[in-house]
This record gives C-alpha cells, structure tokens and sequence, in this order.
C-alpha cells in the first residue's frame, strides 16, 4: 500500500482481462517461486506503475478464497519510492484520502482491509 506523507493511499484498477477487471485494489501482485516478499512488491510496482519501494515495512497478510483461486496475500506500507509513477497496464490510479469514499467496487480480498487502512491513518494523524 502506497502511502503519502498526508496518508492518502493510492488503489488502481484491474486492467481489462484479468479477473474482477476493473475492480479496484492496491498495485502489487504475485511471488513468484523463491522470490522473497519485497523483491515482489519491487519488481511489482515496477511493471505495474514504474516505481520502486524505497521504504516498505510489513501491514498485515490475510487468506481469501476466491471462486478461481486461494491466495494469501501479503500487504506492505510503502512511504517512500523511487520513479515517476504511471499506469503501465491501461489501469487507472487514484490517490484515497482518509476521509474520502473508497472506490467502488472493491476487490473483495481488499475489502477487510479498507478499515484498518483508514484508522491506521487516524492514528497517524493523517
């Protein structure tokens, strides 16, 4: 999860023919066998939005089950990166304030994650 210094996070949308397209989640996706967490989270970003992750600590992880597949998922605070972010795979970006609406729809395996985003920013103070 990118995070600015004023705790808006940024979310994306699922490019046109992968699953749930159109939905929304943060920007990131699959280890690849061997691959530790973090090199994923870079190489990740870095197809998907041209960016590297100069400071990430570990949030949180959570199992789903979708029709098509388990996933468990691995979610990291990114405060800082590297590049100029842009949307390398048709997807479109947008940065969420705090006191802002999510939005709609939802990628469900974000979903139980969106109220522990929003008071981790409160308690941030952003």
């Amino acid at each position: 999860m990118i995070r600015r210094a004023d705790g808006a996070v940024l979310m994306s949308s699922r490019p046109l023919g992968k699953p749930y397209a159109g939905f929304w989640e943060f920007p990131g996706g699959k280890v690849e066998t061997g691959e530790l967490p973090e090199r994923a989270l870079a190489r990740e970003l870095a197809e998907e939005i041209g960016v590297t992750p100069g400071t990430c600590r570990f949030a949180w992880s959570l199992e789903h089950h979708y029709p098509h597949a388990h996933v468990r998922l691995l979610f990291f605070w990114v405060t800082a990166w590297h590049g100029m972010m842009a949307p390398l795979e048709g997807q479109q970006t947008l940065w969420v304030a705090a006191d802002e609406a999510w939005p709609y729809p939802v990628l469900p395996a974000t979903t139980p994650l969106l109220g522990r985003i929003r008071d981790a920013a409160v308690r941030d103070g952003r």
